[in-house]
């Protein structure tokens, strides 16, 4: 993470103690995503990968690993709010069929209107003469039946039959009402019951981010998930709240990193932890430094410096 002149970061705060140790000049040269790191560690334009690199049996075909000095894995972030927003709830009525029994009680309210119109001009001496004030008030009678299941102050023009009538007409009103309620109600709670996401075994059917070049992106694809690859996270954690992804696939340490530092944005991480791996710092194929740094590392293994950088960064362990 570039912070002010410089960067931050566990990998970049070992690196430089490991690089003070053995007495190693360097500057550092930044590249858009993981997988152009790895390229160039392994043509030689980079001499050593610094960052949480993944070590895996593909990556070591190609370069150089150091000592692991990171247990890591995968977890997941979500967004706060996950499936339960408005076109969600939109989708969720239309597949359960509501929203076509929303269209008939739509069609039923204006045939109530245009038949209690015509009622009215033909009983009620003092009903509005222009078409158009008729219809608004007899529309805001159907509608505050349908919707409140009383309707405005009006004359009982045919006395006990008017009243069975109007009683008749709230039953439905309330019907209505309940149906509506009911129905919203229903698709909300199997929304956030079925969208919600708790570990890879929810993931199936979703649309996960990943890291380009990442194992999170090989691990997407491996298991056949729908995925979108950014180049860093801010961008997944974007596309996140915005609605374009499900979840982000990530690094463990990254992703509760990120949410640590970012206590203001909606998301969280969730899930234990799955597919183990381990970090270490990648060098071209044959490197004189492999075998120094390695035995840096071991040595700030052994004086507990690397268990004081984990936890200046992600705290105690629970």
């Amino acid at each position: 993470m570039e912070e002010g002149n410089g960067y931050s970061g566990m990998a970049i705060d070992l690196w430089e103690m490991l690089a003070e140790d053995a007495e190693l000049d360097f500057r550092y040269e930044v590249y858009p995503n993981l997988r152009t790191l790895v390229e160039a560690t392994e043509t030689g334009q980079a001499d050593v990968a610094v960052t949480n690199l993944t070590i895996n049996r593909d990556r070591a075909e190609r370069i150089d690993f150091t000592h692991p000095w990171f247990d890591a894995g995968q977890r997941i972030m979500i967004g706060e709010h996950q499936g339960t927003g408005f076109w969600a709830v939109v989708k969720g009525l239309q597949a359960s069929g509501h929203l076509t029994a929303y269209a008939w009680i739509g069609l039923v309210i204006l045939m109530a209107t245009v038949v209690l119109t015509l009622f009215d001009r033909q009983f009620d001496k003092n009903f509005p003469r222009r078409w158009p004030d008729g219809i608004a008030e007899s529309f805001y009678t159907v509608m505050s039946v349908a919707t409140s299941g009383k309707p405005p102050s009006r004359k009982n023009l045919f006395g006990w039959v008017g009243r069975i009538w109007q009683g008749l007409w709230l039953v439905c009103g309330i019907a209505v009402l309940a149906y509506v309620t009911s129905s919203v109600t229903s698709v909300m709670t199997t929304l956030a019951i079925t969208s919600s996401i708790n570990s890879a075994a929810d993931l199936p059917g979703r649309t996960v981010g990943v890291l380009e070049g990442s194992v999170s992106q090989d691990y997407a694809r491996n298991a056949g998930l729908r995925h979108i690859s950014f180049d860093h996270i801010e961008d997944g954690v974007e596309a996140l709240i915005d609605g374009r992804i499900d979840a982000i696939v990530g690094d463990a340490p990254v992703l509760e990193y990120y949410v640590r530092t970012n206590a203001d944005q909606p998301v969280s991480v969730v899930g234990a932890l799955f597919e183990p791996d381990k970090y270490g710092f990648a060098l071209p194929n044959n490197s004189a430094l492999t075998r120094t740094l390695t035995v840096e590392l071991i040595g700030a293994h052994e004086r507990g410096e690397i268990e004081n950088i984990r936890t200046r960064y992600f705290g105690e362990h629970p």
